[in-house]
């Protein structure tokens, strides 16, 4: 089997692995593949998939500005593999960030819902808007294959000059603005990577990232498909990446200096030796090989110093986007091996993409030859079973999708059981001691963040026990002050409080349509009588809210607006302007310190009582 077709083999694999991820996550949510939280929100899929997606995919307006603008003819040939690698990356950030959202068939609210406050409002234009540009950039070269459309190819060269000065100013907006998301979080982020600076040292590292990936990219394609490599070419693009590092590493050790953070270079801690290798990796390694005329010239030297500057800013773009934040509790983040999963199976489907494309267009000047791909070569017999598959190109392909498929299948087997990814589930009885008068601990997420809620000290302060109906503003049938997750079930979504199966099924209360619904009368919501005709006690008597309808919103929406709405009229009235700020009542980042025992697993929207009624 030849090189090429043993990498498709591989990523075919790993692709069928991260679709079983991807469905989960899509179907179930976040918390069933990932160990993403309330305390970390941001981990591998932002600082990977969106953040060096972005990064790895800037030699494209880097090379096509040299050729088109500066008029250097001699990267003329590493332009197309240069644009086809910006193009598929973008399309990958696209993919990895529908992984990244909480409401992915959200992601279009941004072109409706302006915020032109937000670095990321841009960020998403920027990326949107050249994403397009590196289409219209690319289409020519399929276009040359259909004569049907030798007409819009004509056009789109026209325009190339205004797309490529299009693109150029795009990527580097966005490239900087990265940066500029983390300006407004200088107190999660570690301080040997928060800076002032960080919109620029986003650039920088970009455009240096985007020499050196057209270099690796050039060496893999011409190793796998055993072309002569480019070395020549490649020294041109080697010698500037090594001053643009040069150039990272005086503004980042500047940028320590002026801030007075040299000293924590020598502090024991984990972060610290993560600066030095990340430094090593992304900027000093390369320049030192970069530096040497002999392996600057070489192809194992140019392939060798670019791999390592591109693991090093992959590295520093993991880094900034989630591993180096602090304040955010105890445990340090490590990503789960789903996510994993998702992030190797972005890279998978856009390297597929890549030699699919490199396969079937004029990338190259030539096409790379496979010969084990000619359709008229006899038929090859596999050697243990003697099974024919077909002519090579068939069977290529039932190779590749029982990979895929013997992959998902084995993903899908190792994914947490359904009892500890299905929907969001209800809070432990243990919660009930709750009302006896000991501390609340309300752990919505069940990632040891949460808030201690002092139920005793509320039920006194609005009006002793006539007050619980403030709260507690609905009842299940034969129950009094039903916790709140009975109802919001969901963490996010709204639930159905009602459940119509419920009633009518005969496992459930078996009742009949018309003990409900008027018998002349179309059977919906609005010809059924109110529930509180069989259940009195439903709304107890008091409440603070009128039920119109009984889909209960998500857990979060839930417990945000009864407590911040309560407290926004205590504001009011008291003239206490900080109660209604996240912090009054999200105090503690770690709930179970001292009794882990006490930490209900596989629930979302859950409770428990402290001892003593403290929340550690």
């Amino acid at each position: 089997m030849s090189r090429v077709r043993r990498l498709k083999l591989a990523l075919w694999a790993i692709a069928g692995l991260a679709a079983a991820v991807g469905a989960t996550r899509m179907l179930i949510g976040l918390g069933a593949t990932s160990n993403l939280s309330d305390a970390t929100p941001w981990g591998l899929w932002i600082g990977f998939d969106v953040m060096a997606g972005v990064a790895l995919a800037s030699g494209g307006f880097i090379i096509t500005a040299s050729v088109y603008i500066f008029k250097l003819e001699r990267f003329h040939a590493v332009v197309r593999p240069a644009v086809l690698t910006a193009f598929l990356g973008y399309l990958a950030v696209v993919v990895g960030l529908l992984f990244d959202l909480g409401l992915p068939w959200n992601i279009w609210h941004m072109i409706v819902f302006w915020n032109p406050r937000s670095p990321l409002f841009e960020v998403g234009w920027c990326v949107m808007l050249y994403l397009t540009v590196l289409a219209l950039e690319f289409f020519p070269v399929p276009a040359e294959q259909f004569s049907a459309l030798a007409r819009v190819r004509r056009v789109l060269l026209t325009w190339r000059l205004p797309l490529v000065i299009a693109g150029i100013g795009l990527s580097t907006l966005h490239q900087s603005s990265l940066g500029s998301l983390f300006l407004a979080m200088p107190y999660h982020l570690h301080p040997l990577w928060y800076s002032p600076w960080l919109p620029v040292l986003f650039l920088v590292s970009a455009v240096a990232l985007g020499l050196q990936m057209v270099v690796l990219e050039s060496h893999t394609t011409a190793y796998l498909y055993k072309r002569k490599p480019e070395t020549g070419v490649l020294e041109g693009l080697a010698g500037p990446a090594r001053w643009v590092l040069l150039l990272y590493l005086v503004l980042r050790f500047g940028d320590l200096a002026a801030r007075g953070q040299l000293g924590r270079l020598a502090v024991a801690e984990w972060q610290v030796a993560m600066f030095w290798i990340e430094i090593a990796v992304m900027a000093a390694l390369p320049v030192a090989l970069f530096s040497l005329p002999g392996i600057r010239r070489g192809r194992a030297g140019q392939w060798a110093a670019a791999g390592l500057g591109v693991a090093g800013v992959v590295l520093n773009r993991v880094n900034v986007g989630g591993l180096a934040h602090t304040g955010r509790g105890d445990a340090l983040y490590i990503p789960a091996w789903t996510e994993f999963a998702v992030s190797a199976g972005v890279v998978a489907g856009a390297g597929l993409a890549f030699l699919f494309c490199v396969e079937r267009f004029a990338i190259w000047h030539e096409r790379p030859a496979d010969p084990d791909a000619d359709p008229l070569k006899l038929p090859e017999f596999d050697k243990v079973g003697t099974t024919w598959l077909g002519a090579p190109a068939v069977a290529d392909r039932t190779v590749y999708s029982m990979a895929f498929i013997i992959a998902a299948a084995l993903g899908f087997a190792m994914l947490p059981s359904t009892a500890e990814t299905t929907s969001r589930g209800v809070e432990p009885m243990a919660a009930r001691g709750a009302r006896g008068g000991e501390a609340l601990w309300i752990d919505g997420n069940l990632d040891g963040t949460g808030v201690a809620f002092p139920h005793d000290l509320h039920k006194e302060r609005e009006g002793g026990q006539s007050s619980c109906v403030k709260c507690h503003h609905m009842n299940l049938p034969r129950d009094r002050a039903s916790r709140c997750a009975e109802c919001h079930r969901d963490m996010w979504q709204p639930s159905d409080a009602f459940g119509h199966d419920r009633h009518a099924s005969p496992t459930g209360g078996c009742l009949s349509c018309v003990q409900c619904h008027a018998a002349d009368a179309p059977r919906s919501a609005a010809s059924a009588k109110p529930c509180t005709a069989c259940h009195r006690d439903l709304v107890p008597e008091g409440a603070a809210r009128v039920v119109r309808q009984y889909d209960a919103a998500g857990y979060v929406q839930a417990m945000h607006g009864l407590c911040i709405s309560c407290h926004t009229r205590v504001m009011a009235a008291r003239k206490k302007p900080d109660l209604g700020r996240c912090a009054t009542c999200h105090r503690e980042p770690r709930a179970f310190v001292d009794a882990p025992d006490l930490a209900p697993r596989g629930r979302v929207g859950s409770s428990v009582v402290l001892p003593g009624g403290r929340a550690k």
